[in-house]
């Protein structure tokens, strides 16, 4: 009985002996892995950068990808009021708008200083810039 690891396919080693204690407790969702290879997860920890025109949203991911920290270009380009280096906390499923929704749950979980971008996202709020910090 002290194998629970065997008759599941779906989890890889390399996971197991990460020691991410984060995940440690995701370990049997019925909902499985998303097309990225992400366990499935309810809630996100996300930050975004909103801006209502495409050429100031398009400005504000060139200065990240240039390596500039993702909070402080939020601080400066953002144009809600998740001034806060762009923090959203965490989100829920269907709290969000569809596409906002669908790309920052498909998003690595990554930090303000090395984050993993989404492209832009059109939503009827304008561009986003999506990074997401955690998964639960």
């Amino acid at each position: 009985m002290g194998k629970k690891q065997s008759g599941s396919a779906e989890k890889k080693p390399a996971e197991k002996k990460g020691g991410n204690p984060k995940n440690a407790d995701k370990g049997d969702q019925s909902e499985g892995k998303g097309k990225s290879g992400l366990k499935a997860a309810t809630a996100i920890n996300v930050r975004h950068i909103l801006c209502e025109k495409h050429s100031k949203a398009t400005e504000a991911l060139q200065k990240i990808q240039e390596g500039q920290r993702f909070d402080k270009v939020a601080q400066e380009y953002s144009e809600d009021k998740a001034k806060a280096g762009g923090s959203l906390g965490w989100m829920v499923r269907g709290s969000m708008v569809g596409a906002f929704q669908d790309v920052a749950f498909a998003l690595t979980p990554s930090t303000v200083d090395k984050p993993i971008l989404s492209s832009l996202v059109k939503t009827n709020f304008g561009y986003h810039i999506i990074m997401v910090e955690g998964r639960r």
